[in-house]
């Protein structure tokens, strides 16, 4: 369930994607029964309900096409270049569904974990297309907890001169803290997610939540 009150605060840049069908997927993928394969399957198909709103501003020209039937006007996109970009490892688990929403784009990896005392996120890896200035950028990442990681992706991404208006966070979950602190570190990211939580507990674990996501996705603990 969407957290209304922080949602409200955040109205501009915070998108909550309440779709029945999301809730419902939702509802299978916080369940602690629910397989890795399934759960890796719904996150999949999450991240393209996600990709949907995330692409929803792409604009479009007018292109001639021949039906079985006669001649008329489509639609096309408008010169848009994309990026994937999965916070390794939990975001692998987004990338496909996006790209079977846009095949065309390039998939950059960044590599961070959270140390386990401090909660603060370290690099570890980070490559990227050589054209990412260039591109709407979809940063993917199932969780958004305390935010370190999310900022510290959006960090290197803009140190290679991707705008902030470019920069696109989906989630399939939030913590309040998570959203406060990308958008109080650069209030122009805008964030998508299928619900914002209550809070986090003591160990910076979203609560509900759905446990972690990246051990879900991979069958590990």
């Amino acid at each position: 369930m969407a957290n209304t009150k922080l949602a409200s605060d955040y109205a501009r840049q915070v998108t909550v994607i309440d779709h029945p069908m999301v809730q419902h997927k939702l509802s299978i993928l916080r369940d602690k029964n629910t397989s890795s394969k399934q759960f890796k399957e719904l996150v999949k198909e999450l991240a393209m309900f996600e990709g949907y709103e995330a692409t929803r501003h792409f604009q479009l020209q007018p292109v001639q096409v021949d039906t079985p039937i006669c001649k008329t006007t489509a639609y096309t996109l408008k010169g848009r270049k994309v990026a994937v970009v999965p916070i390794l490892r939990a975001g692998l688990g987004m990338v496909e569904g996006i790209l079977e929403l846009v095949p065309a784009a390039r998939v950059g990896h960044i590599g961070l974990y959270r140390d386990p005392e401090t909660h603060q996120p370290v690099e570890y890896y980070c490559k990227l297309p050589e054209d990412i200035d260039t591109r709407e950028v979809l940063l993917v990442d199932p969780m958004l907890a305390t935010g370190g990681s999310a900022v510290a992706a959006i960090e290197f991404l803009k140190r290679r001169q991707v705008s902030s208006v470019k920069i696109r966070l989906l989630v399939i979950i939030a913590a309040p803290e998570g959203i406060k602190a990308v958008l109080d570190h650069d209030p122009a990211i805008n964030i998508y997610t299928c619900a914002i939580d209550e809070r986090l507990n003591e160990k910076a674990y979203i609560v509900p939540g759905l446990g972690d996501a990246g051990d879900r996705i991979f069958g590990t603990k």
